[in-house]
């Protein structure tokens, strides 16, 4: 039992100062070693890349920043260090309205057309062999083979990302990988280094309250959001620009799981996920994303209260609306995990002609970061010739030999200008790729970030404030319960005292659950301002009330009556809901004599794995499983987890009442299908506060 709890923290006594935009530095002393490149050469700040500007372009002349982003793009090898856990799919993009008007691109021009595309979802602090459910981001990257080139949407399942500058990018993956010296946690944020590095960097705060919304732990990937995080380009015809962000909306909407099932589930099925997208796609019911812009200019965005190009920064839909402009359907499952899924490599900086970068720094980072990635884990700048990377327009190049070279070039030229072969590719004024024409501003060249950066507060207090009641309390309980892991006490006081400065309410209630006082609020580096709520980043409520895409378990046993189970199976199949049968046993007598194989054996489909649930057994068989304890575990869990439940007379007289189950509105007896299969298509959130103490 640890007695000695000691709220000092020494950050305090580390030459700590603010940067310009409210980043935090710490200063090495006359007695403190001084970081260095791997050359030896002294670095005067580890915090923001070399800009032309404070707000310009990153320079490529940064080779603090190339060394220290290559070294961290080769550490291990051949898994990808972030994003290794992954799934993936077969699909198609179709534009249903043309932005002509913004772009020359074709993809975002051409409507009608299906253009085919790869997508691949992922986790981001786990081993690929880690489980699908953690309290993490999830990564949406798309890979679309237009006829100007692939291009690749790399994005997350949040609107915004930790970090402002891609210098802090290393330091943020060390900090939530296991931790050096013990090789644990897995696949988790809850330990000390993590929320040290965090609490130390204010500019996490927005991404930090999404990560502990019901947002880190979703119910399937068919229903998470996609987001670019950062400000693009689309240049017109007359070379105008025009900033876009993009989103893909799930047709299923934006639903998760309870933290206890999430947890539940890692240990029934850690491949959840991964085997939810392979058997709705095997079924036919393949997932479906609405695509979707939002467009600003240069002048519009001046006037936004926060400033753009900054990555932990989101833009309200209610300041600028999502223009739905296409959609992408994901029809094919991968024929080789390894060939497709594993060796797909995407790079933001792969765009077609149209589409162009803002100077967002983190995105200017990624530019490098990515391409040099892939030689590290694909072993060869012929990545790009492997069939799942490979363009399907016509595509030349004069690139020449290098380790596992495919193709056969039969020229004697492979260099221009030349005048010994005219069949060789030349480059194109009118279709070729060309960057928007920016006029910079007269900043000094410097590491230095811009002070419209400052603000770390303001949107994390707009997310929580516009959360729902239940979900704020899920928020305050996801910090409590990773806080709760923290072992160094002056980290968790640290944490809280950002927590101030979002909301006062959410700190108090996560503070109590620690049985802490609360600190002092963190200094602030800009004034927090009070931003106008956003009901569009909620999950509760939104989703449409459907039970398409969600999974119905059916319990049986020995002499359950057939008629009443199709009765039900048909009810859920005909509102587009899966259906599962569990038994005691894998294969099951009926009362007609009908023997049938059940999906899941009790112990090994636990109710975790349903939206909704049923029980037709025969009395008989109610007396047994009332003293099994899995099936006590099914009844309890579907009930604390706020899922409907449909009984039948025998499960309410042998196990119903043994049990603390209420029933409510969502608990009704057989005779009630119609109730049901309505009940099914939702949770019963006013529940959960009668089953479990939330924060």
């Amino acid at each position: 039992m640890n007695k000695n709890i000691d709220h000092t923290d020494p950050a305090k006594d580390m030459n700590m100062e603010r940067g310009n935009g409210g980043e935090t530095h710490q200063r090495a002393g006359d007695d403190t070693k001084i970081l260095t490149t791997q050359q030896g050469v002294p670095i005067s700040d580890n915090q923001n890349s070399l800009k032309a500007g404070p707000r310009g372009p990153t320079l490529l002349e940064d080779f603090v920043l190339r060394e220290k982003i290559h070294h961290f793009d080769h550490e291990r090898i051949p898994e990808r260090i972030v994003h290794a856990r992954g799934s993936a799919a077969h699909g198609y993009f179709e534009l249903t309205e043309s932005l002509e008007e913004y772009t020359t691109a074709k993809i975002l021009t051409e409507t009608g057309k299906q253009t085919p595309l790869f997508t691949r979802f992922s986790t981001v602090a786990g081993s690929k062999g880690s489980k699908d459910t953690p309290r993490d981001v999830r990564g949406f990257a798309v890979k679309i083979y237009t006829e100007e080139g692939n291009w690749d949407l790399v994005g997350n399942d949040m609107p915004i990302f930790f970090i402002q500058d891609a210098m802090k990018f290393p330091d943020l993956v060390h900090a939530v990988k296991p931790e050096p010296d013990r090789g644990f946690p897995q696949a988790a944020s809850a330990h000390d280094t993590f929320w040290d590095f965090v609490s130390l960097s204010p500019e996490t705060m927005h991404n930090v309250i999404w990560l502990m919304s019901d947002r880190g732990i979703p119910r399937s990937l068919r229903m998470i959001e996609g987001f670019g995080i950062h400000s693009y380009r689309l240049i017109n015809k007359a070379g105008k620009s025009t900033f876009m962000r993009f989103h893909w909306k799930p047709v299923l909407g934006v639903q998760s799981t309870t933290w206890d099932e999430a947890v539940k589930i890692s240990g029934a099925d850690p491949d959840y996920h991964r085997r939810d997208l392979f058997e709705s796609i095997n079924n036919g019911d393949f997932p479906e994303w609405e695509f979707g812009v939002q467009l600003f200019t240069e002048e519009e965005a001046s006037k936004f209260p926060f400033d753009h190009l900054d990555a932990t920064k989101m833009i309200p839909e209610e300041m600028v609306p999502v223009k739905i402009v296409g959609k992408m359907v994901l029809n094919r499952y991968p024929d080789n995990f390894f060939a497709e899924t594993e060796q797909v490599a995407f790079c933001p900086s792969h765009v077609p002609p149209g589409i162009d970068f803002s100077n967002d720094p983190l995105l200017q980072g990624r530019l490098f970061s990515y391409l040099d990635t892939q030689l590290s884990r694909l072993g060869s700048p012929n990545f790009a010739q492997i069939p799942i990377n490979a363009p399907k327009c016509p595509f030349a190049n004069n690139q020449q030999d290098g380790h596992m070279q495919m193709q056969v070039p039969k020229t004697r030229v492979l260099y221009e200008p030349q005048s010994l072969d005219p069949t060789r590719p030349r480059e194109s004024v009118k279709r070729g790729f060309a960057s928007f024409a920016e006029t910079l501003d007269d900043g000094v060249k410097g590491r230095i970030r811009a002070e419209s950066f400052a603000d770390h507060y303001s949107q994390p207090r707009m997310f929580y404030r516009s959360q729902t009641t239940i979900e704020q309390a899920h928020i305050a309980s996801a910090y409590a319960f990773e806080l709760g892991k923290v072992d160094t006490a002056h980290v968790r006081s640290r944490t809280l005292g950002h927590l101030r400065n979002i909301d006062e309410d959410l700190a108090s209630r996560v503070a109590k659950a620690l049985g802490m006082e609360l600190p002092e609020a963190a200094d602030a580096a800009a004034p927090i301002q009070d931003m106008e709520i956003s009901p569009a980043v909620r999950t509760i409520g939104l989703s449409p009330k459907s039970l398409k895409g969600r999974m119905i378990g059916i319990l049986v046993a020995e002499g359950s009556k057939h008629s009443e189970i199709e009765k039900y199976e048909k009810a859920a199949q005909a509102q587009g809901a899966s259906v599962k049968i569990i038994a005691p046993n894998k294969e099951v007598t009926l009362d007609d004599d009908t023997i049938i194989q059940a999906d899941e054996r009790v112990a090994g489909g636990p109710s975790v794995m349903f939206d909704a649930v049923v029980s037709i057994i025969m009395p008989d068989q109610a007396k047994k499983l009332a003293k099994d304890s899995a099936t006590l575990d099914w009844f309890t869990d579907a009930y604390v987890h706020c899922k409907a439940i449909s009984y039948c007379g025998a499960t309410d007289e042998f196990i119903l009442s043994k049990l603390p189950i209420e029933k409510d509105a969502f608990v009704t007896p057989l005779s009630d299908l119609d109730v049901f299969i309505e009940n099914a298509k939702s949770r019963l959130w006013e529940r959960e506060p009668k089953v479990r103490d939330l924060a």
